[in-house]
């Protein structure tokens, strides 16, 4: 379907709702699992077999992201990508997404549509589709996405690990951190942390391979390494134990954390928004091809917090805390 014209240099008051809702749609395909699209009232969407999952998040600028640092099209596809890795970490695959935007009206049509562009590209990338969404007027922008999708195995939550799991990695982690914290100071390079941190690069094929491997918690780095292996650690009633010999701290992380006097491990225990996968597997599973070992479970200790990095008490930042 072609893009209705309208001028891409348009303010939203200037454009109009239902003109905006027009182009906005055009730039999103659908999937055969979809029987009915936008302009209903809600979509249909045909479940074949498997469990149907379904997540949201939100994105509030100046919060979670800043037009200065990344362009419309980078945005759209960071909005995809984190929602998108909701359904993988629990070892299925997105389907369908709706996404709300709030808009300021002075905001150009141009740069809602580069938004829409990055988040249909993203979501290409699983074969999903945008099936629906809702706009409105804000002083700020706020993007609200919920995004549906299955799993043909039983899905892996994150209260199943047991003492003795290893813990495993799959994913570049702490690329993003280091970005942001070169954007924080007015910089521009390493070039390649700036650009994890603008499209971060889910392992989308992982989740499932990881289920039909055994794996028995999984979760997506979102927030930190040490935050949200907390979260499994918690659901599962274990302690997991980090090993930072085992962690790759790349290249770049080494130059930008010389840079700034910090320790580079910093940016892979504490850093969010690469969304690696974070999984627990029974020791006599061999880890599928890309996962690397990089912790064990253990019997949980009152004496000690949830997650412990080299065998004792973790003292920096683990991760992203929202309030």
């Amino acid at each position: 379907m072609a893009t209705p014209e309208i001028d891409p240099k348009s303010t939203l008051a200037e454009v109009g709702e239902f003109a905006l809702i027009d182009a906005l749609t055009a730039l999103f395909p659908q999937g055969e699992q979809v029987l009915v699209g936008p302009g209903d009232d809600a979509a249909v969407l045909r479940i074949r077999n498997g469990h149907a999952v379904v997540s949201a998040d939100l994105m509030v600028e100046g919060r979670h992201f800043r037009r200065e640092w990344a362009s419309a099209e980078d945005i759209g596809a960071r909005a995809a990508a984190q929602n998108l890795s909701d359904i993988n970490a629990m070892g299925g695959t997105a389907t369908s997404l709706t996404v709300g935007l709030a808009l300021p009206s002075d905001l150009t049509a141009d740069w809602v549509l580069g938004f829409a562009r990055g988040f249909a590209a993203e979501c290409a990338k699983v074969g999903a589709s945008i099936v629906g969404g809702d706009l409105t007027g804000a002083d700020q922008i706020v993007v609200a996405v919920t995004v549906m999708g299955g799993c043909t195995v039983s899905p892996v939550l994150r209260s199943g690990a047991e003492p003795g799991d290893v813990v495993a990695l799959c994913g570049r982690q702490g690329w993003a951190a280091g970005g942001l914290a070169v954007l924080g100071r007015g910089f521009r390079s390493p070039r390649v942390l700036v650009e994890a941190y603008r499209r971060p690069e889910p392992p989308y094929a992982a989740g499932r391979v990881a289920a039909e491997a055994g794996a028995t918690a999984m979760i997506d780095v979102s927030d930190g390494l040490v935050a949200d292996a907390g979260h499994i650690a918690r659901a599962s009633g274990v302690r997991i134990d980090l090993r930072t010999g085992q962690l790759e701290i790349a290249e770049p992380l080494h130059a930008v954390a010389g840079a700034l006097g910090a320790d580079p491990i910093q940016f892979v225990l504490g850093g969010g928004e690469d969304h690696p996968l974070l999984a627990c597997f029974p020791a006599e599973v061999s880890l599928p091809e890309g996962w690397s070992a990089i912790g064990v479970a253990m019997e949980a200790d009152p004496e000690l917090p949830p997650v412990t990095v080299d065998g004792g008490v973790y003292e920096g930042s683990a991760g992203w805390t929202h309030f």
